[in-house]
This record gives C-alpha cells, structure tokens and sequence, in this order.
C-alpha cells in the first residue's frame, strides 16, 4: 500500500482529545472558525461547549471577576484578565477563567509576547468547576504547579466549596482561612476573600472584607 503525503499546507481541524505540542494546537486552533474555545493540558486538546450555565458557571464567574476588578482598579503593578490565552510551556495553553498579573514592570513572571499572549505563569489564577471531578482540579493544577503558578483558586460550584492553593517548595498547599473566615493571598498584599459571602451570593459583604484588605498595612 502506497501512502501519498499529505501537502504541507494542509491544516486538520481541531479535534477533542488530539494529542498535540503547543505549535500544532495554536495552528490548527486559528484555522477553526466553529470552536469558541479550546485549550491544551498536558499535550491533549479539550474543546469547551459554546453554551454556559448561569448559576453554575456565568454568575460565580461575574462574582470572581467583581472581586478582582476591584483588587486591580486600587492596586498599581497588577493586572486583570478574562479568559486569556496562556502560554505556559510545549503541552500546555489554557485559557483559564481569570488571571490575575503582576505587570512584568513591577517584578511579575509573565510577559506579553508581540502577537499579545501571555507567556509564562500568571502569579494568580482562577478556575469555576462545575465539581471535583473536573479537570480543573487534575491535569491543569498538575500543570500549573509545575510551570510555577503562585496561586491557583478552583471554585466548585455544584459543591459549594472553593479551594485556594499556593505553591510552596514546588507543591501546592491549601490556604487556610483566619478565625474570621477570611482567606489572604501571600503573593498580592490585601487580597482578602470572605469565602462563606462569596459561596452563599453575599457579594456586598465580599466587598467589605477587599476593602478592609485594601487598607491594611501590608498594601499600602
């Protein structure tokens, strides 16, 4: 049996769990109109589905993001995204549900590569889940602890807990909340996360507990 080559120019669509370098997976991720998003962990692709759920993705997500918008607006060197495209190493490229940065001219570990990526690991990152069994919590935290991620927060919504690690000797541990309640991020001064508030919608009382993080000594 004869086997003709394929033409170099030929790109093949992007398939749910092809196992893919980085390289192959952004070139056949650009050439596919009909993927909203998609993201490589530990070299295999997974494509996610174009329709979201409000109570169990949307809304935790929109609560996050006003935690951290509001983090970002009072504190100068740091930086907010959504979603973004992250280029960690040769078999990892997710797209994680928020970032955040120090700015590289602050001292952070990324960079903004020239085509507008970020390159390297973000300080923070944020993953909503809809339960244990995700991935969030098994091929992306191995990858993200390896590639040196400081902090790694996954919000399992269907079971009402939110787990905050940080990297500690190149593992993570789990971030242990005061007698109040509150957790406290050892890498952003004033980071302050009421935890039960936030899990049970109290989104007035998250806010309170920021702002007193926002005023502490450690962030001024």
């Amino acid at each position: 049996m004869v086997k003709l080559p394929f033409p170099s120019t030929l790109i093949f669509p992007l398939t749910n769990g092809d196992k893919l370098n980085r390289y192959e997976f952004e070139r056949r991720y650009d050439s596919t109109t009909n993927v909203k998003k998609a993201e490589l962990i530990e070299g295999i692709v997974y494509i996610m589905p174009a329709a979201l759920r409000f109570r169990s993705h949307g809304q935790p997500h929109a609560r996050i993001l006003t935690w951290l918008g509001n983090y970002e607006v009072l504190t100068p060197g740091v930086e907010l995204a959504v979603e973004p495209t992250v280029r960690l190493d040769f078999d990892n490229e997710p797209q994680p549900d928020a970032v955040l940065i120090i700015t590289p001219e602050a001292g952070g570990q990324t960079k903004i590569s020239e085509d507008d990526y970020i390159e390297g690991a973000p300080e923070l990152v944020v993953e909503i889940a809809a339960s244990s069994a995700a991935i969030d919590l098994h091929g992306k935290k191995q990858a993200y602890r390896r590639n040196g991620v400081k902090e790694y927060i996954v919000w399992q919504v269907l079971e009402q807990k939110l787990t905050w690690f940080y990297l500690e000797k190149g593992e993570y541990l789990e971030l242990v909340a005061d007698e109040n309640g509150i957790l406290k991020s050892r890498v952003f001064p004033g980071l302050w996360l009421a935890v039960n508030e936030l899990l049970t919608g109290k989104m007035s009382d998250v806010l309170q507990v920021l702002q007193a993080g926002l005023q502490s000594r450690e962030h001024k």
